[in-house]
């Protein structure tokens, strides 16, 4: 998808299927400004540390995560938002089955 207009999602977890023995990783919206991905994780599904090369916004549709990052652990549930700077190594963890919601933003 690109910047045309009003882009609408009506449901970001039925687009992403938590399924057993995978991490679901489907891309919902991707344009100039934002790029929107939403992880479907199995519980006890750990995702080693990492970065991205641009700055980060998580939030929890459901389930419950457990984020590591600059030395801090935090549980992310729905309702929940956490912004991590272009860079920062972090690390993620289902403590239930769970769908992550991430934006990378423009940096």
């Amino acid at each position: 998808m690109s910047d045309v207009g009003l882009t609408s999602i009506e449901d970001l977890r039925a687009m992403a299927p938590i399924e057993a023995g995978t991490l679901g990783h489907h891309t919902v919206l991707d344009t100039p400004s934002a790029r929107v991905v939403v992880l479907a994780f199995e519980s006890g599904h750990l995702m080693k540390e990492h970065r991205a090369p641009r700055p980060l916004l998580l939030q929890a549709l459901d389930g419950h995560l457990r984020i590591t990052a600059d030395d801090r652990t935090v549980d992310l549930r729905p309702g929940g938002l956490l912004y991590l700077p272009a860079s920062m190594t972090h690390a993620v963890e289902a403590v239930q089955p769970s769908r992550l919601c991430l934006t990378l933003l423009s940096g």
